[in-house]
């Protein structure tokens, strides 16, 4: 893992912006609406998939080492979250759009990079909805049926947040050229 000065500034500015967008929040029960999912696909995006990948895991090593930047604080303890499972679906997250971002790099455009994103959001779920279950019946000893998990971790999220996927697809394909052109990006 040889990343440049340059590289290493973009991967701490990009766990710094999904921290942020932790605290831009709309509460609702369990688990809150947030902008992490913006700055973590963005990370995988305008990164690539391995330095989006050490964004967020940065930002989740962070968080665990005690710096209170979760939606709830932060400290190792957060593990036994419901919500941590989003956590670590962010950082697969981020490496899969990355990746899917990387394979079609000269002929870009808003199907293919709103397909990558939308991967990149379902694993989000995948985890995140799968750790609410599970740490609400093992750890909190309260029932809770997968529906129920999909109904509180899922159901209330999507919309938005296929929107907000929309949003990313559309100004990456208008940044991501300008970018190039100035090469800050590959």
């Amino acid at each position: 893992m040889n990343l440049t000065l340059r590289e290493m500034i973009l991967v701490a500015l990009f766990a710094a912006l999904t921290a942020i967008g932790a605290f831009i929040q709309i509460p609702t029960p369990i688990v809150p609406y947030t902008l992490q999912f913006l700055f973590c696909a963005y990370s995988g995006i305008l990164l690539g998939a391995k330095k989006g990948l050490y964004s967020q895991l940065l930002y989740v090593g962070i968080g665990l080492l005690g710096i209170p930047i979760f939606v709830n604080g932060g400290g190792p303890t957060y593990v036994l979250q419901p919500t941590f499972g989003f956590l670590l679906g962010f950082i697969l997250c981020a490496y899969v759009i990355g990746k899917a971002t990387e394979k079609f790099q000269a002929s870009l455009s808003f199907a293919k990079l709103l397909s990558s994103i939308l991967l990149g959001l379902f694993i989000v779920y995948l985890f995140g909805v799968s750790y609410l279950y599970a740490i609400v019946n093992l750890y909190l000893h309260k029932e809770m049926a997968i529906m129920q998990a999909i109904a509180v971790g899922f159901t209330p999220y999507i919309l938005p947040d296929i929107i907000l996927s929309i949003i990313i697809a559309y100004t990456a394909t208008r940044i991501i050229p300008i970018l190039r052109r100035r090469g800050l990006v590959t």
